[in-house]
């Protein structure tokens, strides 16, 4: 066993990274393009359990609905693969596993209908948090025993890396073991480990032995390049878990592209995927490509009503910058923003007093919008806990349909929406503007996905929607957004 986690060190940032071997030389992008137009690959469906996995991504499709039909006609387009918001990591386990057993029957049978095979990735929070080794086990038990599951928690933008197996979380100049951050304190998925070999074997007791557990060290991928991370996976054992160990956007390429060339080589090997944004969008071909502006987005000139700005996260980060937000633009601050605070304590006391709230809240909003100004609803941030995991479940529920409520029920067409959070994103897309499919147009700002929903059936239909999650950006990253767009 690797050492307690007690034992791994915070490290500096700039000095761990700078002792490493140096990237590897070649652009490993130019040969993912190839392997993705010349072989005949499996599409790739990414089963997101939060809405943030899409935070690297752009011209890419997401769906929040999985009937055959609906997934048969997505397998049936050009792109290299698709997402599937399940939002599962808001959900109990046994809805969880009910939930991704039946998507991925669906998936199953859909892709029997387009004549395709399909490769499933459990895109992941990058810092841990979630349903695994569940999830994995019931892709497994529809699509059949995987020869290893590729676990890449990597994600440059969020400062998340994986260095000797240690998964580090970038706070300023440091680099913090997972297992001492507070994401590892997180009331429904917390966890010790730091070590991946460890988180492993700690979150599926019993399952894999540690001879099992396998690593594509940074060594591999910057010295020995593509064609060595291609031959390690073929000869790891069948069963085995394997660790991807990156510190920067070029580790995940090349082994992305060792991985599209053991998958050429060796078609029958099947892979399931346990991954952060970073695997996806490098896996689908996507290059990286710089946030976009307000001046992109063709955003009404002059404006007509403010944006709304919807925030139920409770990280810290969050609450950090939403004190940044409210301090500058807010009333005491250059007043170009209405601040709305929903009381959760009352929210979840009785039905009829959370009614009340919701129906004040809607008309305020829709007052402040409609005379152009820039909008924050928000849930007092003092976190209310339940007795058990499965009660702070709930009371997150309830916080979350109150803010879908406010949107679904606001009828001035919004500037842009900016929903802060994974769940409330969530929530916020698929209840609150009835989206079923969306376009992945880029980002608004470093690992903060911009959706865009053309169907008439969606509401306010065309309005830029900003997926912003809980613990990405710096203190000022969500202030500085508003501002530039407003």
């Amino acid at each position: 066993m690797a050492a307690p986690p007690s034992e791994y060190p915070v490290l500096a940032r700039q000095s761990t990274i700078s002792q490493l071997p140096p990237e590897y030389p070649a652009d490993a992008q130019d040969q993912i393009s190839e392997l993705l137009s010349t072989s005949s690959l499996s599409r790739l469906v990414v089963l997101d359990d939060d809405p943030t996995g899409t935070q690297t991504c752009h011209d890419i499709s997401v769906l929040t609905v999985w009937d055959i039909p609906t997934l048969t006609q997505e397998l049936q387009q050009t792109s290299p693969g698709f997402f599937i918001l399940t939002n599962s990591r808001a959900l109990p386990p046994l809805e969880a596993e009910k939930l991704i057993h039946t998507i991925c029957e669906n998936v199953l049978q859909a892709a029997k209908q387009a004549g395709q095979t399909v490769d499933i990735v459990l895109r992941g929070d990058s810092t841990l948090r979630g349903h695994f080794p569940l999830e994995a086990d019931v892709a497994q038990s529809v699509f059949g025993p995987a020869d290893a599951i590729i676990l890449a928690p990597f994600f440059f933008q969020g400062g998340r890396l994986t260095i000797n197996d240690i998964h580090y979380v970038a706070e300023g100049e440091t680099l913090v073991p997972a297992g001492a951050t507070q994401f590892a304190r997180d009331a429904t998925f917390g966890y010790k480990s730091s070590n991946l070999r460890d988180y492993v074997m700690e979150k599926a007791s019993g399952r894999f032995t540690a001879e099992q557990i396998h690593s594509i060290t940074i060594e591999d991928i910057r010295t020995g390049g593509p064609s060595t991370v291609c031959e390690k996976l073929l000869h790891f054992p069948k069963g085995s878990v394997v660790i991807v160990n990156a510190a920067a956007e070029s580790d995940m390429h090349v082994f992305v592209a060792g991985l599209l060339l053991a998958r050429s080589h060796s078609p029958q090997s099947h892979y399931l995927y346990r991954t952060g944004a970073a695997f996806v969008s490098t896996s689908l071909g996507i290059r990286s490509q710089p946030p976009l502006t307000a001046h992109a987005l063709s955003l009404p000139q002059p404006r007509k009503t403010g944006a709304l700005i919807i925030a139920g996260s409770y990280v810290p980060k969050t609450t950090a910058q939403l004190k940044v937000l409210t301090d500058r633009r807010g009333p005491t601050g250059s007043n170009d923003l209405s601040i709305i605070e929903l009381d959760v304590e009352d929210l979840i006391a009785s039905a009829n007093q959370a009614e009340d709230m919701i129906s004040r809240v809607v008309r305020d909003v829709e007052t402040q919008l409609l005379s152009g100004k820039d909008t924050l609803v928000m849930t007092s941030r003092k976190l209310v806990k339940g007795q058990d995991e499965l009660s702070s479940l709930a009371i997150g529920t309830k916080v979350a349909e109150a803010l879908v409520q406010v949107l679904r029920r606001v009828e001035v067409r919004p500037r842009f929406v900016v929903a802060k959070g994974g769940i409330t994103s969530s929530d916020a897309a698929t209840k609150g503007l009835n989206i079923k499919r969306a376009l992945i147009v880029g980002q608004a700002a470093p690992g903060v996905p911009l959706w865009r929903c053309d169907e008439p059936s969606s509401r306010h239909a065309g309005v830029p929607f900003v997926v912003f999650p809980g613990n990405v950006g710096g203190e000022e990253t969500l202030c500085e957004l508003v501002a530039a767009w407003s």
